[in-house]
């Protein structure tokens, strides 16, 4: 057998890459460097990256991911966010991995586990608002409710990433929409009332927003996301095009503008892109009022270089 092509045909399949065994190439010393990992780890040392050896060796990449990131320099904006093991660069610089000092991680049971399995490819993002007063906090109800989503944006722009997106979060209440899809929770606690703590708390004044309708109903006045949240969610839409492959458009009615109300292609995932919650299901309400239009225009018009 020819290690080498089995080892790159392997790679191609299941999302990994000569680097998580210190190599470069698909040469033999990728196969001796593969050998020494699996002998550490008591797997039949081969030289071949197999599903047992994969699985293994991505589950150890998983509990200390951050080991692994690219180096950044020191005065750059640039992080990075994980899908499948692998990096995708984003230019934001704040930004936690669950691995890492003060992240959040989804319990395990709380999603679609696609460890192992060929690389998954998400086709749609959805947005929602956590009606939660922080990221934290929306971690911990998620974890307790026994759900789960890829990232969540802090109240001052930090993006969290609780989950690799080769997994299948639940956060869009459909299972055919969820296999499909990437997630991000931007916390804002909803209710006017919750402005006072805000306020108290050093965040300051959020944008209150009135005469928005979704699904054909005006809904009561309500907060709104602050201005870093914004960006953050702008630069985390942009990076998740760029790796993911998933175009900068939403759905939108005749005349151009964000649709309001439920989109069939979108439930059914024939719709590529990003959506708002109540895009996929009639019962949920969010993200109403925050123009994705306006907003993605906003990421294609920002001319990031990204080294492929």
């Amino acid at each position: 057998m020819d290690k080498n092509f089995y080892n790159e045909a392997s790679a191609v399949k299941l999302g990994w890459d000569p680097t998580w065994f210190g190599e470069k190439y698909f040469d033999e010393d990728l196969v001796k460097a593969v050998q020494k990992w699996q002998r550490k780890y008591s797997i039949k040392s081969d030289g071949l990256v197999g599903p047992m050896t994969h699985r293994r060796v991505w589950t150890e990449r998983q509990s200390r991911i951050q080991e692994f990131k690219p180096y950044l320099y020191p005065l750059s904006d640039q992080n990075f966010i994980v899908h499948n093991g692998n990096f995708i660069p984003i230019q934001w610089k704040k930004v936690v991995l669950w691995s890492e000092d003060h992240g959040f991680k989804s319990n395990p049971g709380n999603y679609y586990n696609y460890e192992g399995k060929p690389d998954r490819e998400p086709t749609i993002f959805v947005n929602h608002w956590d009606v939660c007063l922080s990221s934290a906090s929306c971690a911990s109800v998620l974890n307790k409710r026994g759900i789960s989503v890829h990232f969540l944006i802090d109240n001052d722009g930090t993006i969290f990433q609780m989950l690799d997106t080769q997994h299948g979060a639940w956060h869009a209440g459909s299972g055919k929409v969820n296999r499909k899809a990437v997630g991000v929770e931007i916390s804002n606690a909803y209710y006017t009332k919750y402005q006072s703590w805000y306020m108290s708390h050093g965040f300051g004044e959020r944008q209150v927003l009135r005469d928005v309708k979704v699904h054909g109903k005006k809904l009561k006045p309500f907060l709104g996301f602050y201005d870093v949240q914004i960006e953050a969610a702008k630069a985390l839409w942009q990076a998740i095009s760029y790796g993911l492959n998933i175009p900068l458009q939403c759905p939108t009615n005749s005349s151009g503008e964000m649709l309001g109300g439920l989109h069939d292609d979108s439930i059914s995932t024939k719709f590529s892109g990003f959506v708002h919650h109540y895009h996929v299901s009639r019962r949920k309400i969010d993200c109403g009022g925050f123009d994705l239009v306006k907003h993605l225009q906003e990421a294609k018009d920002v001319n990031y270089c990204y080294d492929k």
